[in-house]
């Protein structure tokens, strides 16, 4: 399983081409596809970019779903059918959608934003206010992530 964590900014020419970072690229090597697979995020003015072995996972659990239920169409459209396969190019570059980059408002610039098993890309400036946020958000809940192996404290 791909792993992604960190923050990468690169720039975005105007055919909407960007570098994946370096890392990301690295964690994605093997895999049954050469490049990210997209979709526009239903939950932030982001995009969502993972490898194919996550989108593979994705589609079983979301077949674990009843197969005519509303839950499972409305999951299957959002994701699976806005899902787009962007190849590498010879330098590590992907050809982001132009429907992609006005949802996620990024013209020149783009923030990749490891997110463990995926990865979000942002307009840079949306990602530093949605982190305030979350941070801030995290903070007043008081979140922790569960130890592992069943021990540690909350």
């Amino acid at each position: 399983m791909a792993v992604f964590i960190g923050t990468f900014e690169n720039k975005v020419d105007q055919k909407g081409r960007v570098s994946v970072p370096a890392v990301f690229r690295q964690s994605l090597a093997g895999l049954s596809f050469s490049g990210i697979v997209a979709f526009r995020s239903h939950r932030a003015d982001a995009i969502e970019g993972c490898g194919m072995d996550f989108m593979e996972q994705m589609i079983a659990r979301v077949s674990e779903i009843d197969l005519f239920s509303e839950t499972h169409d409305d999951l299957a459209t959002t994701v699976f059918s806005d899902s787009q396969q962007l190849p590498f190019d010879g330098t590590g570059r992907i050809m982001l959608p132009q429907g992609f980059r006005e949802h996620a408002g990024i013209t020149d610039r783009a923030a990749f934003v490891g997110m463990g098993q995926l990865f979000q890309i942002w307009e840079p400036s949306a990602l530093e206010r949605h982190k305030a946020a979350a941070r801030d958000r995290a903070r007043t809940q008081r979140l922790t992530i569960p130890a592992g192996g069943g021990g540690g404290s909350r």
